[in-house]
């Protein structure tokens, strides 16, 4: 049993039956005006369209994994590399049959190696290799793509590879190793060149149950397309998409101290992990007077986990002087809906391939919600009079922080408390 199970999210007679009781629970919390009225509407028997129009809501729901087609793409470069033709790409090394990964020193911070695995002396690791080191140690897990800068997430997927420290060890690494740090193809032009790195220590080790760094080469079950990274692209589970490079060609093992990203140039956190925070999804831009008000939306799961989400409705005057991060609202519990039915991405059979991490034998995780994807959420609030207002919905982490708290500066990840105004007439 789930820690935190709850129907299946697409069964609507069992929605209308316990919800029914969902909205005159929010009529007794919310502590609007107008709750009175809407109060009335509900013994009246406004309960139970308000039960149908969460269910229709929750029926609209996007699929909890993603597609690979239906992925957002923020992919760098000139032409972009998967936009290449494919006489190109087999020229270049991006297709499973082409790749190549050469196992570096770095000739500016030199990282002490029994030996590097080389294109000009045939040692660098090909495709085949790869997967033949998978016969023995990939994994796969769930995890949300997102970036850094940008609250939408990419997509979610089940990510599949060898964890980055069996390739390490191919090096028979000595001495004086700090950092490693990765590129991909970049049209065989420096300015292009976008890199990533991380302390070795993460590397060789999974620190608080965490995945591995993992050399990736499916997602969903499927190879990884070239659109996504493939035929091989770094995947850091705790990261933002800045450190997950696409179309792997070179690791570099360095005695650098320190980090050495792309990204560092950009004035961004290069360390941060991934923050929890609450979007909508479906919320409607007007209503009518007295009429419950049902939205949707999903929760980014970060690294300090998820224990709530909640939402506010205040009338649009009201003013937030001295409180930038809007604790004196009327909060209220929105439901975290339970793990889906039908899991969508385009998975094999529909199912979870087995021994995903952080799912049972049967397929179904063992802690809802997971840490580093996302979860569904819906809210149901009574009627107010009419006027302007701003929905708002934020996410409470395990140990109590409230969004975007811990950590609200925006170069260390999106944690933006959204607005929504809503036309009430």
């Amino acid at each position: 049993m789930l820690p935190s199970s709850r129907p299946a999210n697409d069964d609507p007679k069992r929605l209308l039956a316990e919800h029914a009781a969902l909205t005159r629970r929010h009529l007794l919390q919310l502590g609007l005006a107008g709750a009175t009225l809407a109060a009335t509407n509900a013994r009246c028997g406004a309960a139970e369209p308000a039960s149908h129009a969460r269910a229709e809501a929750v029926a609209k729901l996007e699929p909890f994994f993603t597609p690979p087609a239906e992925f957002r793409d923020v992919s760098r470069g000139k032409p972009l590399p998967h936009s290449l033709p494919d006489e190109k790409k087999r020229e270049v090394g991006l297709t499973r049959e082409t790749w190549q990964l050469e196992v570096l020193s770095d000739p500016e911070h030199p990282a002490r190696l029994g030996r590097e695995l080389k294109k000009s002396d045939g040692t660098a690791l090909d495709f085949a290799a790869l997967l033949k080191l998978g016969e023995q140690h990939a994994v796969r897990f769930a995890k949300v793509m997102t970036c850094l800068n940008i609250g939408c997430p990419l997509g979610m997927g089940i990510w599949e590879g060898v964890p980055l420290r069996e390739v390490f060890w191919l090096t028979k690494p000595r001495e004086d190793i700090r950092r490693v740090f990765y590129y991909g193809y970049h049209n065989d032009e420096p300015s292009q060149m976008f890199r990533s790195s991380l302390p070795l220590g993460r590397v060789l080790e999974d620190p608080f149950d965490l995945p591995p760094v993992i050399l990736c080469y499916k997602l969903n079950g499927e190879w990884l397309d070239s659109q996504r990274g493939g035929p091989v692209r770094v995947v850091v589970p705790e990261a933002y998409g800045f450190k997950s490079i696409k179309w792997l060609s070179h690791v570099v093992l360095s005695n650098l101290h320190h980090a050495n990203d792309t990204y560092a140039s950009g004035n961004n956190d290069l360390d941060s992990p991934l923050k929890s925070f609450a979007a909508t999804l479906q919320v409607p831009k007007s209503i009518q007077a007295g009429e419950p008000l049902v939205v949707t939306g999903y929760a980014q799961v970060g690294i300090s986990g998820l224990s709530k989400v909640q939402v506010s409705l205040t009338p649009a005057a009201t003013t937030w002087e001295g409180d930038p991060y809007f604790t004196k609202a009327a909060w209220v519990d929105a439901e975290i809906l339970g793990p889906p039915a039908q899991w969508g991405g385009d998975l094999p059979d529909g199912k979870i391939p087995g021994e995903t991490l952080g799912f049972d034998a049967a397929g179904q995780p063992k802690t809802w919600p997971m840490r580093l994807g996302k979860a569904h959420w819906v809210a149901v609030l009574p009627g107010v009079p009419a006027g302007e207002y701003e929905f708002r919905c934020r996410t409470i982490d395990e140990k109590g922080a409230a969004q975007p708290l811990p950590r609200p500066f925006r170069k260390s990840g999106h944690a933006a408390i959204e607005a929504v105004t809503i036309a009430v007439k």
